[in-house]
């Protein structure tokens, strides 16, 4: 099969890429820089591609693949309290994760319904089921993708277009310890003592005693090749 991956550059997505080529598939991974297309050079069957998917002009290449999987794995998190979030940072999480990917989306449908067949995976997250404090911005976008989904599965299942969601929980990919790197950005002085209880709970939950995401990414190429499917998918199976 022909894949297409975007956020293929670093954990989930790239893990993935990789175990599915592995497994004889075609890929094409979605990188954000050239640097990130350099770490696929010794994998014959994964050709890079730079793409941004809140650019129209990078979609419509990506596109071009015509593949018959595409796997929406791109994403950023952010992390902080709503009641001061800065509108520009939530509105930024939202334009990629869930309008971004929309737009991606609709970009590869065109051949997917021409020949009547195709998949599409979404990647959101265990926060797209549950929501906590401190990651507000993050679970909302997540949410809006497992609405997203849905609406998908069942408009495009009787064109024969098979939809569905992976829901990962925490796996050591990086992107976990990253999301509090961006709070000092703009959290800081009384505020940050204020939100400290909730920002130290939430990291001891998500960042000690990750899972291998090497096990992720089998689970993920094997929704990719799944004969059925269901919408919803915890990653572990059980997670929820």
């Amino acid at each position: 099969m022909k894949i297409l991956i975007t956020g293929a550059g670093t954990g989930f997505g790239r893990l993935t890429g990789i175990e599915l080529a592995s497994r004889g598939h075609d890929i094409m991974a979605g990188v954000i820089s050239s640097e990130e297309a350099g770490d696929f050079r010794h994998h014959d069957r994964i050709t890079p591609i730079v793409l941004d998917i809140t650019k129209k002009e990078d979609r419509e290449r990506a596109a071009q693949f015509v593949p018959d999987v595409l796997v929406n794995n791109a994403g950023v998190s952010q992390l902080g309290p709503l009641a001061l979030m800065p509108m520009e940072r939530a509105r930024d999480v939202f334009e990629i994760n869930v309008f971004g990917t929309l737009a991606m989306t609709q970009a590869c449908l065109p051949a997917m319904l021409e020949r009547g067949s195709g998949r599409i995976l979404f990647v959101s997250s265990i926060a797209g089921v549950s929501a906590g404090a401190m990651a507000g911005p993050y679970a909302m976008s997540k949410h809006a993708m497992q609405a997203m989904g849905a609406s998908f599965r069942e408009e495009l299942e009787p064109q024969g277009i098979d939809v569905l969601l992976a829901n990962p929980g925490a796996f050591a990919t990086g992107f976990n310890d990253r999301m509090f790197d961006t709070l000092s950005e703009w959290l800081t002085g009384p505020d940050e003592e204020t939100y400290r209880p909730f920002i130290q709970s939430l990291s001891d939950a998500v960042t000690v005693d990750q899972m291998d995401p090497k096990d992720a990414a089998k689970q993920l190429a094997d929704l990719c090749e799944a004969e059925r499917t269901k919408l919803i998918n915890p990653i572990p199976p059980g997670l929820f």
